[in-house]
């Protein structure tokens, strides 16, 4: 079986330490990348580290 590329936002926000509304706002922001799939959210693997990667820029 192959390995995740997506994550649903709950998932993405026990990955992230926050709450899901807090997935939800950066989504809605465009902080945070997903796709959508038919009915459910997804965001990328990728998306999560990006995410990570800039907050560690804008705190720097």
């Amino acid at each position: 079986m192959s390995e995740k590329k997506s994550v649903r936002p709950a998932e993405a926000a026990a990955l992230l330490g926050v709450c899901r509304d807090t997935v939800y706002v950066l989504m809605r922001s465009g902080r945070l990348r997903s796709i959508k799939a038919g009915r459910a959210r997804l965001i990328p693997l990728s998306a999560l580290d990006e995410f990570l990667a800039a907050d560690e820029e804008f705190a720097a």
